[in-house]
């Protein structure tokens, strides 16, 4: 009977050394530094430099780029182009702004490109700056 109240006591004593140590972990997580967003930053400067991405839900490339900006697009300029239910209708936005093609960047400048553009040449082309090279 004692052996098994021993090893109850062993077994309660591991598990909460075990629950200390996760919580610790989490804790520890949550205090450390976070590295630097990149993305964000660079999202953040296309829309101070009045860049607006423009694109339809139905297109490929269009996700792809979404994609390649990954949380930072929560921080461009996006204009949906498509209508929903009628993908070969096009909002009045697009029509007002000549979109043509997805998707289709277009800078502070008037400056218009088309097709999906890599972080660099975002960067070079807005005149922001980008460190992940």
């Amino acid at each position: 009977m004692q052996t098994v109240m021993k090893k109850t006591r062993m077994f309660r004593t591991l598990l909460i050394a075990a629950v200390i140590l996760v919580v610790g972990a989490v804790a520890y997580q949550e205090r450390k530094p976070k590295g630097p967003d990149l993305k964000g930053d660079l999202a953040q400067c296309l829309t101070d430099k009045g860049v607006k991405f423009y694109g339809a839900y139905w297109c490929p490339h269009c996700t792809s780029q979404k994609k390649l900006l990954g949380d930072g697009m929560k921080k461009v300029t996006y204009v949906e182009c498509a209508v929903y239910g009628d993908p070969q209708a096009q909002t009045q936005a697009c029509k007002d702004a000549g979109i043509t093609n997805y998707p289709t960047w277009i800078f502070g400048d008037g400056t218009k490109v088309t097709g999906e553009q890599s972080l660099v040449e975002l960067a070079d082309k807005s005149g922001c700056p980008w460190t992940g090279r």
